[in-house]
């Protein structure tokens, strides 16, 4: 089955008017590929809408703000920290390193944490956090999450799938559009620390959660890589990005970074860092290493079972270089 037609009603309790419909739905269905949406400014002016038969109907259009940012405003503001954990390459365990993150800030039970997950072709939260066979209920008042703990909420597509194998088959403004509404109308709470997980690279979905909390504000970026040059050159284009758009950055997490036995202790680097890894690249544009997680297999299994790696394996290196990286985040935003 693949989830390539009806995008995802949204549940806002306020009735929204006709330039309030951005996303997912702003593109019709009849519209060209690389249609604009009928809320830009360049809808019926763009080189694709030739040909369109929704061209001159959307060029006499309104234009203006998105009037959905004063909801997510609105929703947002009982979100104390936002984090972004972003990597240019796949496979780097981006995703990993966000539930580990998220885990580890949820120990603190007086800590509420939340994990939004805006990789929207490839969710893997709802597996890591033991939450596969979760579903999103509705209310009046929004859309609930599902949670790993009483302290930890988790948001993701993957709740919205009749299956994990279902393909998401979306342009850019159906995976815009679903964004919105993780931010809008999703009952967060009161929260101290959000972590946004997000794809690799620099697209669709990055540009929209920068977009809508540029008034409430992104705290920082975590960027994670490995030690290799393949995926170190990826990151490098994150962090211009990064720059370009205005996000601060915490630092730098090299993740798999050398193999330590459990039983032995003993340590071997199994992607060998050719270029220096992440602190040579840290030192060299002025970012902080915020700390290296060693491969431990067993990291794996716990994602596979859904359990936190953390509380599995409180004496495992993995486990200690987790706690140092929250511990060095928490001082940068001056939660310490």
């Amino acid at each position: 089955m693949i989830a390539v037609q009806h995008p995802l009603p949204p549940p806002s309790p306020i009735p929204l008017g006709p330039t309030s419909t951005v996303l997912p739905t702003s593109v019709p269905d009849n519209a060209p590929e690389h249609c604009p949406g009928v809320e830009s400014t360049q809808a019926g002016k763009a080189d694709a809408c030739e040909g369109c038969p929704n061209q001159s109907v959307c060029a006499e259009g309104p234009k203006g703000p998105d009037p959905d940012l004063p909801l997510i405003r609105e929703r947002m503001k009982s979100v104390k920290r936002k984090i972004l954990v972003l990597s240019g390459k796949g496979g780097v365990g981006k995703s990993t390193f966000s539930a580990g993150l998220s885990w580890a800030l949820a120990a603190d039970e007086e800590c509420q944490t939340g994990i939004m997950d805006i990789d929207i072709c490839g969710p893997s939260i709802p597996l890591l956090m033991g939450l596969s066979s979760s579903t999103i209920h509705t209310s009046s008042s929004g859309w609930s999450p599902a949670y790993a703990l009483d302290n930890l909420a988790v948001m993701s597509i993957g709740f919205l799938l009749p299956s994990s194998s279902d393909a998401v088959i979306w342009k850019g403004p159906k995976k815009n559009g679903l964004i919105k509404q993780f931010l809008k109308d999703v009952e967060w709470g009161d929260l101290d620390y959000m972590v946004v997980d997000t794809p690799p690279g620099t697209s669709d979905e990055h540009l929209s959660i920068v977009q809508y909390l540029k008034e409430t504000g992104i705290d920082g970026a975590v960027l994670v890589t490995t030690p290799q040059e393949v995926a170190l050159q990826d990151v490098r284009k994150e962090i211009d990005f990064c720059r370009k758009v205005g996000i601060p950055i915490l630092g730098l997490v090299e993740n798999m970074s050398g193999f330590v036995c459990p039983k032995c202790k003993n340590e071997n680097e199994i992607f060998v860092p050719t270029t220096g890894g992440a602190e040579a690249m840290g030192k060299e544009l002025g970012i902080e290493l915020l700390g290296k997680v060693p491969l431990d297999p067993r990291i794996g299994m716990t994602c596979d079972q859904g359990m936190s790696f953390l509380d599995e394996y409180p004496d495992s290196p993995a486990t200690t270089a987790y706690l140092d990286i929250v511990q060095r985040i928490r001082e940068l935003l001056g939660d310490e």
